[in-house]
């Protein structure tokens, strides 16, 4: 948990460098999201904080302002208005954040924690934040055109991706092949990831970047580096989808700023 947590904070630190100093023209800007600014995305990253540290600190808490949230929707939960400027987001998603990673902090490993959809393990759950944390700041990265030094700390997000192999499919009511596939992976320091056998005919192949950009949708696989070989596993990365929510497919248009 403690590596998790420190993993989060400075994907946090590394994405909050790049909305510190925007004007409040940019706040507003619209990002490759549909429909969303550099507003909308913060407001999204916080309220999704404040439902994870409810979560992790006190399930019959969370169980209340889920319902409430099912209910009215998130703005009026949380008293979301059009008017708040950047530099008002910003404070908040500092705030929020740290209590919601101090939470995780009080949390096992093994904790189950509640959710919108199934419970996570706390340390699935710290890892689905900083895939989010990580996915959505590509989106800001994008829109002002800056680019987001790769670390090692994408691991987290590439084996996520792995790991919801199968979910890609569920999600849109696909029965999951039972074909392995290998996937390696070269990180941004060099090192080399591994999952699955080697001995598997379908592969997945590149620098690590590339591919976490690919399986959280924000980089369609032709703009990338990755090598996929094999029908599954073109079939699984054409699908792939690292994060909850109804099924949505990339653009090629999808390159970069």
């Amino acid at each position: 948990m403690e590596q998790i947590c420190t993993d989060l904070e400075a994907e946090q630190s590394a994405l909050d460098a790049v909305v510190s100093d925007l004007s409040e023209e940019r706040w507003r800007a619209a990002t490759p999201a549909d429909g969303w600014s550099i507003t909308d995305t913060i407001v999204h990253l916080v309220t999704a904080d404040v439902a994870a540290r409810l979560a992790a600190d006190n399930a019959d808490e969370f169980a209340v302002a889920k319902a409430a949230i099912l209910a009215g929707g998130l703005d009026a939960f949380f008293g979301i208005e059009d008017g708040r400027s950047g530099a008002e987001v910003l404070a908040w998603w500092r705030d929020e954040r740290s209590h919601m990673v101090a939470a995780f902090r009080r949390c096992q490993p093994k904790d189950r924690i509640p959710w919108f959809g199934p419970d996570m393990s706390a340390l699935s759950f710290g890892t689905a934040r900083l895939m989010e944390t990580w996915s959505h700041g590509q989106d800001i990265a994008d829109t002002v055109g800056v680019t987001l030094p790769p670390t090692d700390r994408i691991r987290h997000v590439a084996h996520l991706g792995v790991s919801t192999r199968r979910w890609s499919y569920l999600n849109r009511g696909l029965e999951p092949p039972d074909v392995p596939i290998y996937v390696e992976l070269t990180a941004p320091s060099g090192k080399v990831w591994r999952w699955g056998s080697d001995a598997a005919s379908d592969r997945v192949s590149g620098p690590a970047e590339a591919f976490c950009l690919v399986v959280t949708q924000r980089r369609h696989r032709a703009a990338t580096a990755l090598v996929v070989e094999g029908r599954h596993a073109v079939e699984w990365i054409d699908l792939a989808q690292a994060f909850a929510g109804p099924p949505t497919t990339t653009s090629p248009a999808r390159s970069g700023p």
